[in-house]
């Protein structure tokens, strides 16, 4: 009897399972490897995602199941980088309350992210705007304040118009606000709050050689930080971080103004530093918070003296939350301080961090220079925080061309797409568009053939075994041992796609070993072959399609979620004499794909391709007229009319 394909019914019953079982929670610190997977932090600034975040959390979300296949502990947490300028721009643009905004913002993510099936562990999600983060927010401004690394000073600043703040030179973009790209701004003098990133620049400089990340993505930090010569400075771009907005939504800078005292740091018993309620939060625009216009708030007395006392009205700006949240996610609930040591020495540094090419010159080179802080202090034992570095392309609308934004109205969502298609075959679909560090525009046709290709998966893995079928296949050594070679080599192809980002190659891989295993089940359907090729099949299709394969792993009578089985191992001694894919084409066209010995000479690879099912139909009743053969590579029959 043949399984009922409803591809809404299985991804709902089996998002439910996950939830209620916990499978994705992250194990304890053990004596097993681990791998730390990362996202971006997103800002819960829109309405929702677009297709083109999927670009990003499918293929880390693919990472993480397949390193917990692997045997490894893996930690794949998500949150929200819910204070700064974006999420309080976002409010106002909404008339709405910042914290209301984030709050169904972040639901919004939440839900979306759950609807293609990532699997992150929602148990440690943070938010940068919680109180119980902030507080460590604020004791990192005070360890920089301590070291010397945070002071104040009159300077010449950029200044927005539309966010009614100052900028850091970071922000500043061809002379242009980096949130309002039509905004030119302006220069103010003010007293502010920087961050002496300057006296890291050497560091931050020679420790690029030290961490795998995209080459174009270190040569703007290096330009950005410039090198120091004897007699001046090269592209010396970079200059100390200033961290004062004059914005409601954001961490308090935890410092006092006593005229006997002068500038007293707030102690930490008394962090946080609590965010006033207020109902109107607009910017002032005159330089001053519009904490400052709150006497209840500004008013405090001197830890030092207990005589009154101000508080600094500014806020910390976002990248100040950003620079640290990837340590607090080892242990969200620890109180005692901003992270668990234990935790920190098992699963730091982050392993594979994934994100866009856009935040090169702010929160990366931010987070590298405060962790190096921290080294420095003794209180972690890394100096870079992220080991690998991968940036996706970005996705281009099929509207208008262009980057897809909410602002241009040009863009396709998980959910319009996921209705029509369902959620595995999205994931495919941004997988298999192209290569994932180059730009591409959506295509819903892509999106149509994953689906066809996800019916046809499930189909072939759930269909009833007839055993006895395959018996007649026997007695064909030869081909039974190709088939296993074939097995193997995808096994093996698979993970190294995997690991080396090649997403659309992976599904390549899938796709053309389906199409051989749907030509091989006349012959193998109920032998032991049979069972080693569907079972290889959906254990490597499940970090790819992991609604379709869980169903098919219990239709299939497995135990347990296949998201918890073993990735299968490929016998090194077999795949190592098959080293070589060889491209079979007709006429020029590519029909069929085998692999073949390293060693082996022109009749091999023509004796190999010729035995091929699907090259004997393509040739049909036509007539070879020549066989082209650059072995290793390719196998071009050239035909004519009969």
């Amino acid at each position: 009897m043949k399984q009922k394909f409803d591809v809404r019914a299985i991804e709902d019953r089996w998002r439910r399972a996950w939830e209620e079982q916990g499978i994705y929670r992250t194990p304890e610190p053990s004596t097993r490897p681990k791998m730390y997977v990362l996202d971006f932090f997103p800002y819960p600034s829109g309405d929702g995602l677009s297709v083109g975040h999927a670009r990003n959390y499918v293929p880390t979300d693919v990472l993480a199941r397949y390193f917990r296949m692997r045997g490894h502990a893996v930690l794949h947490p998500m949150g929200w980088d819910a204070f700064g300028l974006p999420a309080e721009n976002e409010a106002l643009l909404k008339r709405r309350h910042p914290r209301d905004t984030t709050r169904d913002y972040s639901a919004n993510y939440r839900r979306q992210l759950r609807l293609i099936g990532c699997s992150y562990d929602w148990s440690r999600e943070i938010s940068t705007s919680d109180p119980e983060f902030y507080r460590w927010t604020q004791w990192g401004f005070l360890l920089l304040l301590r070291r010397g690394l945070a002071y104040r000073a009159m300077g010449w600043q950029w200044w927005c118009p539309k966010c009614r703040t100052i900028l850091a030179n970071e922000q500043v973009e061809n002379g242009r606000c980096w949130r309002h790209t039509d905004t030119p701004v302006e220069k103010r003098e003010l007293e502010q709050w920087y961050v002496r990133t300057t006296a890291y620049a050497d560091r931050l400089l020679h420790d690029l050689e030290r961490v795998d990340w995209p080459e174009h993505i270190k040569t703007m930090q290096r330009n950005w930080i410039g090198r120091f010569e004897e007699g001046g400075t090269v592209r010396y771009h970079l200059h100390d971080w200033l961290v004062s907005r004059q914005r409601y939504w954001g961490a308090p800078i935890p410092v006092v103004y006593c005229d006997q005292c002068g500038i007293i740091p707030v102690p930490e018993h008394q962090l946080p530093v609590l965010l006033p309620e207020v109902e109107s939060y607009e910017p002032a625009g005159t330089g001053r918070s519009p904490l400052d216009a709150m006497p209840e708030f500004v008013h405090t007395s001197c830890p030092r003296c207990t005589g009154p006392a101000r508080r600094e009205t500014d806020t910390l700006d976002g990248f100040a939350d950003s620079n640290w949240y990837f340590l607090r996610f080892a242990d969200p609930s620890y109180r005692a301080g901003p992270w668990n040591p234990e935790a920190i020495r098992y699963w730091m540094p982050v392993d594979w961090y994934v994100g866009g090419a856009e935040q090169a010159i702010m929160h990366l080179l931010y987070a590298r220079f405060f962790t190096k802080v921290l080294f420095d202090e003794g209180l972690i034992e890394f100096e870079e925080p992220f080991t690998r570095l991968r940036s996706q392309g970005s996705m281009l609308s099929p509207v208008d061309g262009l980057r897809m934004s909410k602002s241009r109205g040009n863009v396709v969502t998980p959910d319009e797409v996921v209705d029509i298609y369902g959620a595995d075959a999205l994931r495919v679909a941004v997988m298999f568009i192209g290569p994932f560090e180059q730009d591409v525009a959506w295509n819903p046709a892509v999106a149509a053939g994953a689906a066809r290709f996800v019916r046809r998966l499930y189909r072939l893995l759930t269909q009833p075994s007839t055993h006895g079928v395959g018996s007649r296949a026997s007695g064909v050594a030869g081909q039974r041992h190709d088939v296993r070679l074939r097995v193997h080599q995808l096994i093996k192809s698979a993970g190294e796609a995997i690991e080396k980002f090649r997403f659309n190659t992976l599904i390549s891989e899938v796709m053309t070993f389906l199409n051989d295993v749907e030509a091989w089940k006349p012959q193998f359907t109920g032998t032991a072959l049979w069972d080693e090729m569907t079972d290889t099949l959906v254990r490597i299709c499940a970090p790819v399609t992991p609604f379709v394969a869980e169903d098919a792993w219990h239709t299939m009578g497995r135990e347990g979620s296949v998201h918890h089985a073993q990735w299968p191992e490929y016998d090194a001694s077999l795949v190592q004499d098959v080293t070589q894919t060889v491209i079979i084409q007709i006429d020029g066209r590519v029909r069929d794909r085998i692999t073949v010995p390293p060693d082996a000479d022109r009749d091999t690879h023509v004796q190999l391709a010729s035995a091929r099912s699907r090259v004997r139909d393509a040739i049909g009743k036509r007539t070879v007229k020549q066989v082209v053969v650059v072995p290793g590579k390719v196998i071009n029959f050239v035909t004519i009319d009969a």
